[in-house]
Formats: C-alpha cells, structure tokens, sequence
C-alpha cells in the first residue's frame, strides 16, 4: 500500500508509535462486508433462519458477510430487503437517536445507505427528507428510497443554503455525513489515496463548514445533529466541531458510548478505526441545539387531484386490498404522476425535488400504470392479485431478467409479482401469459442461477 509520507507523519503523531503500527498492519488484514436488513419489510429473525450471520455491534439490523457470498445477486436484494452496506458506515444513522414522527434531514444523502437506514427506523411515521447537491448521484438515492419501500421519504437536490431558507427550524434530527478527504476508506480504496492532497483537504472543510452552518438553521431547539465523516484528518473533525461551536453558543456536544469499541475522545466525540473494530474508518459528533423555540410558520402541502383519479380508484378497487397505505397522507398529482405525500409536508415550491411522497403510478390515455416504486412497498397481503414465485426457482430470475412468464392463473389484469410473499415489480396477465412490467433500467444482469 503506498501511502503518502506526509499522511503516515499525521496518522503517527494522531496515533502514537505503538498504535500507529498497529494501524499499518490492519492494511494486511482483511476488509469486512456487512449489509443491513431492511425492518420495514421483515425481521432479523426471518433472516437469521436463512443466511449465516454476525452481528455488527454498533447497528441492530447489521450483519457480516464472507466475500464468497453474493448478496446482490439474490432475489431478495432486488425486492429492497437489505441494503449491502460497509459496517463502519452503520454507525451514524445508528447513533443519532431517532424517534417515531420526528422530521428527519439526511443533507448528504446519495446513494443512499444512511437514509435508508433512516427511513426503517422511522417505521413510516414523520418525514424524511433526502437531499444530495449532485442531481446525477440523488438517481442513486431516490432508486434505493424505493427498493426499501420508504413511503415517507421527499429526495430532492438542492443546495445547504437553499434547504435552509425554506426549513428554518424546521427538523427534530439532522444527518450530516460530510464530504471529507476519504482518509477511513485508504484500506479498501486505492483511488482515494491518489486523490488525497492538501488541495482536497481544504475544499472539504469549506464545505463542511458550510453545511454545518445552514444545517444549524434548520434543526428545532433540543433537535440533534450528528456529523460523521470517513476520515481521520482533525481538520476536519474535531477542529472542525470546535469552530463550530465557537460560533454557535446554542449547540452542546452530546457523548457517544464507548460500548462498541469507539475510540472516544474527551470531548465525547468518537472515532472507528479499522484496527480496533471490524469496520473501516469513521468519526462520529453528535449534538444538541438548546435555546428558546422559535416560532416558524410552514405552509403545508394540500391534496389535489383531477378526474383521472377516477382511473387510480377503479385499478385500487381490483389490485388493492384496503389499508394498504402504509402511511397517513395526501393525494397529489405532478403531470401525469399520482403521489402520496405524508402529512404535513411544507410546501415545497421553487426547490429541485425529485420525489415527494410514494410514487403510485403514472396515467396514461385513459388509465393508471402502477409503479416501480408502489410494487416494492406491497407485499401479497396487501393485494387480491398477486403471482409468488419461490426465491430458489428460475421462474424469479426471468422475470427480473424482463422475460414473459406462462402461468397458471386464472385471471387477467395487473398482478403484483412477489418473491416469497415481498414485492418485487407488476405484471399484466393476459390468456395464460404474463406480460413483463418490470421497470426496464433495474433488469437483472447475467445467467440464471443453476441451483
């Protein structure tokens, strides 16, 4: 591993002799693979009845996995039943204390991961905002909101400053997983070693600073904020919680527990570092605003629909059961799009939002299209059509490969495809023969598993 002499220099004084060596020596040592399960959809019992498992101590529905195990080429990875995850990057989503109802705010959300994460604990109550300033990588994102069947999310792209012109004191929790140098990923990634410089260091605490400041403007009084980063650097870490509370008196830092191996320093702050955890690097500062609540007025979204919703009642009188929302919400339309909003969402006018609420479908000429996203979080119980096919056939991987599938059933129109009972996409059954709706982009690559 070639590492830049100037970084061993700060990782020896950050470490001390005998750590640091140890330290070095962790890059001989295996990485580990970890994945999370998604709790919205099944337990940990359920998984631990199928697959070998350890547990990553920091994160209650966090598992290992050996590298000869292929996560992402089951089924179950394609119905949003667990998002494969490094363990490290468990930790911040698990120790900012989420509560049910509580609006949430992931600032650097792509891909995903973390507000995924978010998404489960909240058990589909309060709301979730996602946001990533890069509009390429919220695709990533917004993709992984549905696959998890997170009815409650809005993902959108914006700017710190322009989310914090409309949420002013606005959220209960706020995620901050910063942009950094990448410093805890050098074990697993030699691209960010070539990347690292002086130049990079710098650009990342700018922003850093920035997002912490409009983050600041938006969480309610005794709200919480954690600021996480993958990196080692105290520029960007400690330093950078110092500067932050020296300009903002309100905010007090909260101590993490040490009960997971965290390397905790004395200001409560807590570092994870690949040669005292099964994890890569990670640093952790949570926070709490105290102050007087001040009074902030939100409009809020309203429904609103047109006669084609009329299509949208006749498909959920003959596809759904009733109660299959998953959430209290709204109806709204957005072109030809039918959303459900959760309740009480601001308005959200003038900002670059990707998705509001659930995407149900889509109406064509005179009718309604069930979505991706709706398919994913069903399951058969939620439906009176629905096709099941077993995780271990080859009836599952044609039909996430985009193929027709001859079937036995004896009716006709759309049928959510399950596999074991969880959503994975729709189907059309016409004389015999399922018509494919799988969304196209999401296709299964390769062969057919030979079991």
């Amino acid at each position: 591993m070639n590492l830049p002499q100037e970084y061993l220099e700060k990782m020896k004084n950050l470490l001390g002799e005998k750590e640091f060596q140890q330290y070095l020596d962790s890059f001989a040592q295996k990485s580990y693979a970890g994945l999370r399960i998604n709790s919205l959809k099944w337990s940990k019992e359920q998984y631990k009845a199928l697959f070998a498992t350890e547990s990553v101590a920091w994160c209650e529905d966090g598992f290992y996995y050996e590298e000869q195990e292929r996560p992402a080429k089951h089924p179950y990875y394609y119905a949003g039943l667990y998002y494969i995850q490094e363990p490290s990057a468990m930790a911040p989503a698990s120790v900012l204390p989420i509560e049910k109802n509580d609006a949430v705010l992931d600032i650097c959300a792509a891909p995903g991961g973390k507000s995924t994460q978010l998404g489960a604990r909240l058990c589909q109550t309060g709301v979730l905002v996602s946001n990533d300033i890069s509009a390429g990588r919220t695709k990533a994102l917004l993709k992984n909101i549905e696959l998890f069947g997170i009815c409650n999310s809005i993902v959108m792209s914006e700017t710190p400053q322009k989310l914090s012109n409309y949420f002013q004191n606005y959220f209960d929790k706020i995620l901050i997983d910063a942009p950094c140098s990448g410093e805890g990923m050098f074990r697993k990634d030699n691209d960010m070693i070539k990347k690292w410089n002086h130049t990079l260091i710098s650009f990342c605490m700018k922003q850093q600073k920035e997002i912490l400041n409009h983050a600041a403007m938006m969480l309610k009084t005794d709200g919480m904020l954690l600021y996480s980063t993958c990196t080692f650097s105290p520029e960007e870490n400690e330093k950078m919680i110092q500067q932050f509370l020296q300009s903002h008196k309100e905010f007090t830092l909260v101590p993490i527990s040490q009960k997971w191996g965290f390397e905790i320093g004395k200001e409560g702050c807590a570092r994870l570092f690949p040669h005292k955890i099964k994890g890569e690097g990670h640093f952790l500062a949570l926070l709490q605003k105290r102050g007087i609540q001040a009074q902030t007025f939100f409009a809020v979204e309203r429904e609103q629909v047109d006669q084609r919703i009329s299509f949208f009642w006749e498909f959920e009188k003959q596809v759904l059961k009733p109660n299959w929302q998953k959430i209290k919400g709204i109806y709204k339309i957005y072109g030809d799009d039918l959303c459900y909003l959760p309740e009480n969402v601001p308005v959200l006018k003038g900002l670059r939002v990707l998705r509001s609420g659930l995407q149900l479908g889509t109406f064509k000429k005179n009718r309604f299209e069930p979505s991706q996203a709706l398919a994913l979080a069903l399951n058969k119980n939620d439906v009176n059509n629905y096709i099941d096919f077993c995780s271990k056939g080859e009836e599952v991987i044609r039909y996430l490969k985009g193929e027709s599938i001859a079937v036995t059933e004896p009716g006709e129109g759309w049928y959510l495809v399950c596999v074991d009972g969880y959503g994975l996409g729709w189907g059309k059954l016409q004389k015999g023969r399922l018509k494919n709706k799988y969304r196209a982009a999401w296709k299964w690559e390769g062969s057919v598993r030979k079991e």
